[in-house]
């Protein structure tokens, strides 16, 4: 999710839709990897007809959803998110906003200056259970329902419900002519279950960001003007069926935890095939100045080459279709698309397109829990896509993540972080959320390269997309993996790094003929890196073991002996005397001051 952040310099991007008129229908279903969760994984099948009213913005919808019970455990209630309640005045949303300290500009007081037919809303007009009609109460964004009967482990069930919707004024990702004129921006707009798995149920209220979701099949009919062109998750079963002034697609989406569509009347639609790979879409508006129509155009063989460098370095895209589609706020990633406004330097388009499309690994296929880490989908993504941007320049940087590092120390030092254990919606600046989930996110997975080695750091992001995809992965998951593909015990990092706000400072306290003497001055554990020139212009690379860590990264530099945490200070003896010393020469850790790092 993109996100502009005024203390801490950072950005985040976008993701996209497939389109009904050049789609590939019946697509092979992705594969199911199995591991340890599987069985918590729960499944829905969504079939929904919506009509749409152009002139008024709302809608009608009717819901069958099948759910199975894949967790050993009886449930006895369940929970849908209904979005769209947070556009409205007196919403946790909108007072959210008015009193952090940082607000969104987007936001800002908007929501609470909505009228009648500005807001958004959805409302449950029917439910039943298995043909037994429910008692339901919505509470904001979250619809409580209490079954007629629980649902037991391994048990299908059938909800059916219908219900009524209007799309709220563009103000926060979703909703109807936004800034650049795009009618329909359809995200997170019907009602959605809420996931349960091993932690129970995950209804968060919609404060600020960020979603989490069921997999599970699409089954999605829209009714809307004919001269509407649409963009949406899916693939497009036939034609559409023209009736008067109205047409009725249908899309299909295999294996997916979200559903997204846009529409406008004057959207060009170009496609892009990809090289053994899917088939990009692009919309966006025909009355763009030329200057960002060109933009677009140039954007389309970039992006292909973008889903190649993920498919590579992380693992195969799994969908037949990609679609970038002008709309939004910002930038956002949604299942097998993205939204994103258009009106952008080329580079910022580019950019924001990396981002978002990133976000198809890190976290439509990686799942992992938006609300609660936060780091892992939108850090895992910034490191990825700046990985992936660097590959396309002429002259690629040595460091591609090295903004991420000066957002990440400038966090540290601001007095202002808290632990990436923080539910995404209670920072208390959203500055804080940018900088901890972008920058220490995307240095959380750098960093480990440096601890564990590049080549295995490549092995364990694959290792880790081919156990997790289509799974909810957690924190330790990462870490585990890491572990099986280097067999070091690395929980240390995760311990320091990810749950609490340590930090991380080594310097050099003595240089004296042939014995240097080093210190530990932050409360957080790291092998170390070594560069020695001698007096005699000679230079030795040095490598000190942590400990704890119980093994040694690859390395060609000299090994030494272990430097246990417990110990602030660390020394050795060469075999000439030393003219200077400098810890980590690569800059890959992220110490919080490296003025000290050489003497």
């Amino acid at each position: 999710m993109k996100k502009t952040l005024s203390i801490f310099a950072l950005a985040g991007l976008l993701f996209s839709c497939s389109s009904y008129d050049k789609a590939v229908a019946n697509p092979p279903l992705p594969s199911v990897v199995n591991s340890s969760n599987a069985e918590w994984l729960q499944h829905v099948d969504y079939k929904m007809n919506i009509d749409m009213n152009t002139t008024t913005y709302q809608y009608k919808g009717d819901q069958t959803l099948v759910y199975t019970n894949n967790s050993p455990d009886v449930i006895n209630r369940v929970y849908y998110h209904l979005y769209f309640n947070a556009f409205q005045p007196g919403s946790e949303m909108d007072v959210r906003s008015r009193t952090i300290a940082d607000p969104d500009r987007r936001v800002g007081n908007r929501i609470s200056k909505l009228k009648p037919n500005e807001i958004g809303y959805i409302k449950v007009n029917s439910l039943s259970q298995n043909g037994t009609t429910l008692n339901y109460e919505t509470v904001g964004t979250v619809l409580e329902v209490k079954l007629s009967k629980p649902i037991q482990p391994g048990e299908k069930v059938t909800f059916k419900m219908a219900f009524d919707a209007q799309v709220p004024v563009q103000i926060r990702r979703s909703g109807r002519n936004n800034s650049e004129g795009v009618a329909l921006s359809m995200t997170q707009w019907y009602p959605k279950l809420a996931e349960y798995d091993d932690e129970g149920w995950h209804a968060d209220p919609y404060i600020g960001r960020e979603f989490h979701g069921v997999w599970g099949d699409f089954d999605v009919s829209l009714t809307i003007d004919k001269d509407y062109v649409v963009g949406g998750t899916g693939y497009l079963q036939g034609e559409p069926v023209v009736s008067g002034s109205k047409k009725t697609i249908r899309f299909l989406a295999p294996r997916v935890h979200d559903f997204t569509w846009a529409a406008d009347k004057d959207y060009i639609h170009d496609t892009y095939q990809v090289s053994n790979g899917p088939l990009l879409n692009f919309y966006y508006k025909r009355d763009l100045p030329a200057e960002n129509l060109k933009n677009w155009k140039d954007l389309q063989a970039d992006t292909a080459k973008l889903m190649k460098f993920f498919s590579e370095n992380i693992g195969k895209y799994p969908y037949d279709q990609y679609s970038v589609i002008q709309g939004g706020d910002g930038g956002m990633e949604y299942a097998m698309s993205t939204l994103i406004t258009g009106k952008r330097s080329y580079g910022s388009l580019l950019g924001v397109t990396a981002h978002e499309l990133a976000h198809t690994w890190f976290q439509f296929l990686l799942a992992s829990n938006e609300a609660k880490h936060e780091w892992m989908d939108e850090g895992f993504t910034s490191y990825i896509s700046a990985l992936a941007m660097n590959s396309l320049r002429d002259e690629p940087r040595e460091n591609a993540t090295s903004g991420s590092y000066r957002g990440y120390i400038g966090l540290a030092k601001s007095g202002k972080e808290q632990p990436l254990t923080t539910h995404a919606d209670r920072y208390k600046y959203n500055g804080a959320y940018g900088a901890a989930a972008y920058s220490k996110g995307a240095v959380f997975i750098a960093q480990l390269g440096y601890v564990i080695g590049e080549d295995n750091l490549k092995k364990t992001l694959k290792r880790y997309f081919n156990d997790f995809a289509f799974k909810h992965p957690k924190p330790m998951d990462v870490i585990r993996t890491a572990e099986r593909i280097t067999d070091f015990e690395l929980d240390w990092y995760l311990i320091d790094f990810g749950q609490t706000t340590n930090t991380i400072d080594y310097g050099v306290k003595s240089v004296n003929g042939k014995t240097v003497i080093l210190e530990r001055i932050g409360q957080m554990p790291m092998p170390i890196d070594l560069s020695i020139t001698y007096t005699d212009g000679s230079k030795e690379g040095f490598y000190i073991p942590l400990q704890m860590m119980r093994g040694e990264k690859p390395t060609d530099a000299t090994i030494i002996d272990d430097w246990a945490w417990a110990y602030p200070t660390y020394t050795f003896k060469t075999l000439k005397d030393v003219a200077s010393v400098e810890i980590d020469p690569s800059g890959m850790m992220a110490d919080i001051n490296k003025e000290n790092n050489k003497k």
